[in-house]
């Protein structure tokens, strides 16, 4: 017999998971459109110079803006949830926000590689706990255990000033790094040996919202810290800069049959070395051998190295990355302290279901046990 509280919590989860991930064609489930690919190996865009064509408002863009601080994100009321997300995809590289977190009760700022098919990789920020950060990774929407967040200790506040995150993925591991120090790696067998490693093209999302929200479920407003007093906004959060390098540059990408597996991927169009710059004034293409994302020279008198990485030839074999400890739900390689584990429910379909038939399923499993109560 399931309990009331149980069909509560059932019921969180299913809130949340409808508003936090979304794919508009799942490649897992039926043939798909390919994906626009970023050619260029390396990409760089300065809000602090204005918005860039390369990025759509996904949400709320009458509550983003863009000044010599970057681009705001900010929640005032209910409903807020402003975002941005790439236009173009990435196949496995290095992502660096160059940002400042919002604070707020219940706020979370968020930084999130997702995938058509649900893979997911995040960086979020409680707006309540400003020296830490939270990490997270998802493989095919699959959330049949929650132990994969992890929250980061840091030794100072992440919304005082801007610093740098930066996501390494590559087909073997993924990094998250703060300032180019590595405060956590996830190995590809440590990820439910490979079936829930986040490995299919990837766009970037930006944005903030309110965990917090009386109308969100408990369970979620006690993850976002507390009930968010809007009366005690607005809250922003601000991106300098995003800097990528695409390890896989291509048109397009486009899945091979139905697996979601990496080697599945078929890269489309010629590879490029060069590297893109974007900006409200123009987009320009020049010739580079870094393997890193150039950065602006704003940014010199703050620790905002990224970490050098194994960049690929353009195809999908051989690409590496550095790693030196790998992560479950018993290891960790946070600097300091051990961090804790953080539920963090975002997804919350099985891994053969859509969120569409995952959430008729989950109410049809609710109506069936509240029979027994």
């Amino acid at each position: 017999m399931m309990s009331k509280t149980a069909v509560a919590a059932l019921l969180g989860l299913f809130g949340t998971a409808f508003a936090q991930t979304y794919t508009n064609c799942n490649p897992t489930e039926k043939t798909c459109p390919p994906d626009k690919g970023l050619s260029s190996r390396t990409y760089s865009v300065d809000f602090t110079k204005g918005a860039s064509s390369d990025w759509n408002a996904t949400s709320c863009s009458d509550r983003i803006a863009y000044s010599s601080a970057g681009a705001a994100f900010t929640v005032k009321e209910h409903g807020d949830s402003p975002t941005i997300e790439s236009k173009f995809y990435i196949f496995f590289g290095s992502i660096s926000v160059i940002m400042k977190a919002a604070p707020g009760t219940g706020i979370v700022s968020s930084a999130v590689l997702e995938s058509d098919d649900l893979d997911e990789v995040d960086w979020e920020w409680i707006g309540g706990s400003a020296n830490e950060v939270q990490t997270n990774y998802f493989g095919k929407g699959n959330t049949t255990v929650y132990n994969r967040g992890k929250t980061i200790p840091l030794d100072s506040s992440t919304q005082a000033t801007a610093r740098n995150y930066t996501i390494d993925w590559t087909p073997k591991a993924i990094t998250w790094y703060v300032d180019g120090s590595a405060v956590r790696t996830l190995a590809y067998a440590d990820a439910l040996g490979g079936q829930n490693y986040p490995q299919t093209p990837m766009t970037i999302r930006l944005g903030i919202w309110a965990g917090g929200d009386s109308s969100e479920p408990k369970g979620t407003i006690e993850w976002a810290g507390g009930v968010t007093d809007y009366g005690a906004g607005p809250f922003t959060m601000y991106v300098e800069r995003v800097d990528i390098t695409n390890y896989n540059p291509g048109s397009s990408y486009t899945y091979s049959g139905t697996s979601g597996d990496w080697t599945s991927i078929k890269i489309d169009g010629s590879a490029s070395d060069s590297s893109s710059s974007s900006s409200s004034a123009s987009v320009s293409a020049t010739s580079t051998t870094s393997t890193q994302a150039t950065k602006s020279s704003s940014m010199n008198n703050k620790d905002l190295s990224t970490p050098k990485v194994g960049v690929s030839t353009g195809s999908t074999s051989g690409t590496s990355g550095n790693s030196s400890s790998t992560d479950s739900s018993a290891t960790s390689s946070t600097k300091g302290s051990s961090p804790s584990t953080t539920i963090h429910v975002t997804n919350a379909a099985p891994v053969s279901m859509s969120p569409i038939n995952a959430g008729l399923w989950v109410i049809g499993v609710l109506l069936a046990s509240m029979s027994y109560l």
